[in-house]
């Protein structure tokens, strides 16, 4: 049903994993089963819990950093050439993967990311600018919508992307003051006249920039910062159009721009506008009058009524009877950066543990990959974000085409199969280790369930358990109820590997299956 009243059925493990799905970069198979054993409250809880903030990036890798040395962090230290920013960038990009490995049952990182999307910098080549960037939505991951719109205004990647350390009362440049309406606060409404967007003006455009004069981002002396110079401001009176009710703004200095941000959120449209993000990162990309009306709307009040804290109407959404919908579960295409961790995280596979292999695997291969699938960390295509989360009418099937597809199975066929090499080291899935904590490892129909339980989001129909069943009982050596036993009864090398070799057939398979690309 399409309301936000809260879930009353039973909770069962199908539901927590379709929760985790949604919230998580993946967990492992105990955890599943312990969010299984909960309530939705606890599970609740337990997601939207505050974590502390993470330490920064470390040099693991460069020497030749005058003003790092090795195991010290780079985040708050000059540079002085192009080659310290070449490991930098590397290193930032490791470190948000390692929280996302972490496997942590908690939503901040998918939060972070939802954040990422929505007040999108991209192309910002000091890597320190990313981290404050970065940390910034992480730390608000949870938190209040009106102050990180105000923080975001004048942070240093910010003000680099779009222009807003251009911008001066000599001079307005009209790009932060654009976005800030139309992809960051209030969203076009359905063209009323001629430069009149039912919400806002491109009037209203022009005298916001004169608003948001006099702020640039300092980086020659540390720490980097946003500085308001007077002499760039526009003290002028600014006077908005009749959609906010001809109010005229008065010379407010460094508070100014605060001013402005409170008056945006003076409107009804911007707790609408931020709940339908919500909508279509969490739950999905259709957004009928029913669901306008009887799931963001209420939720938007929400947000509204606590003064923009985002927390009350994300848990009240993740809460609701709408989320648990079976015409929710299984209708979104996994998006690349779930696609790539989810099995990692799920089956706990081995990654290095040297920190500069560490840094190297995830720099180079889980990056890259995310690359080829379309969704670069740091590297949005547009200010709009990724086109999936918002390109109407195709969304999330966007992240399916000719390009992605051949290496969504490349990284699967090789991560299922442990041939998945970098340098010496060997990514390993391991399925073994996951098998044996089921409560009937021995028989084939309860795996299949199981594992099915793990990689997709409804349960397997009876016509494809007959096809991956055999894939089980493979072999001279028996039926996998045969060769399971065997292995127990006797764990010699020869007898895992009979196993598990039929276990990375299986998965092979599986990740191929259509059902596998959808959350």
């Amino acid at each position: 049903m399409a309301t936000l009243n809260k879930y009353a059925g039973p909770w069962s493990r199908y539901l927590a994993a379709h929760l985790l799905r949604r919230t998580t970069y993946g967990v492992n198979y105990d955890t599943l089963v312990k969010f299984g054993n909960y309530t939705l409250n606890q599970c609740l809880d337990h997601l939207l819990q505050p974590l502390g903030d993470p330490p920064p990036p470390i040099n693991y890798t460069s020497t030749e950093d005058p003003n790092t040395p090795i195991g010290d962090t780079w985040v708050d230290k000059g540079t002085t050439s192009g080659t310290i920013d070449a490991y930098r960038i590397p290193s930032i990009r490791s470190w948000t993967f390692d929280l996302m490995l972490k496997g942590d049952a908690n939503i901040r990182e998918k939060m972070t990311m939802f954040w990422h999307n929505h007040f999108v910098t991209a192309d910002i080549n000091d890597p320190r600018y990313n981290y404050i960037y970065i940390s910034l939505l992480r730390k608000n991951a949870l938190g209040n919508f009106k102050q990180l719109t105000k923080d975001i205004t004048i942070d240093p990647a910010m003000l680099n992307y779009l222009n807003g350390r251009d911008n001066t009362g000599q001079a307005p440049n009209e790009n932060y003051a654009r976005e800030l309406m139309e992809l960051f606060t209030l969203g076009k409404g359905p063209l009323a006249g001629p430069g009149d967007y039912t919400t806002y003006t491109e009037d209203d455009i022009k005298e916001m920039a004169r608003v948001l004069t006099g702020w640039i981002d300092v980086r020659n002396t540390l720490p980097i910062r946003a500085e308001y110079r007077a002499g760039r401001h526009d003290i002028r009176s600014k006077t908005l159009s009749h959609r906010f009710g001809n109010v005229t703004i008065n010379n407010a200095g460094a508070e100014e721009y605060k001013n402005l941000i409170d008056l945006i959120f003076q409107k009804e449209e911007v707790a609408t506008f931020i709940a339908t993000k919500l909508y279509r990162w969490f739950v999905h990309s259709n957004i009928d009058e029913t669901i306008h009306n009887d799931v963001i709307i209420p939720m938007g009040k929400i947000i509204r009524d606590n003064n923009y804290e985002i927390l009350p109407g994300l848990r009240a959404l993740l809460a609701s009877e709408h989320f648990y919908d079976e015409c929710i579960i299984g209708t979104m295409v996994k998006n690349p950066i779930d696609f790539i961790l989810n099995p990692i995280n799920q089956f706990s596979a081995s990654l290095p543990t040297d920190n500069v292999q560490r840094v190297n695997f995830n720099s180079r291969q889980i990056y890259p990959k995310t690359v080829e699938m379309q969704m670069a960390i740091f590297m949005a295509p547009s200010v709009a974000g990724w086109q999936p989360y918002y390109q109407e009418p195709s969304y999330y099937r966007l992240w399916l085409n000719a390009t992605s597809l051949p290496y969504r199975k490349g990284f699967t066929d090789l991560l299922a199969s442990n041939t998945y090499k970098f340098g010496d080291f060997r990514v390993l899935l391991n399925p073994i280790n996951t098998v044996d904590k089921f409560v009937k490892p021995d028989d084939p129909d309860f795996v299949l369930t199981e594992i099915a339980l793990i990689l997709f989001s409804k349960p397997l129909a009876e016509n494809q358990k007959t096809i991956l069943i055999p894939i089980l009982n493979l072999g001279n050596t028996g039926t996998w109820q045969t060769a399971y036993t065997l292995y127990k009864n006797n764990p010699s090398e020869a007898n895992k590997a009979v196993v598990v070799n039929r276990l990375r057939n299986l998965l092979v398979y599986m990740m191929r299956m259509p059902e596998y690309h959808l959350s």
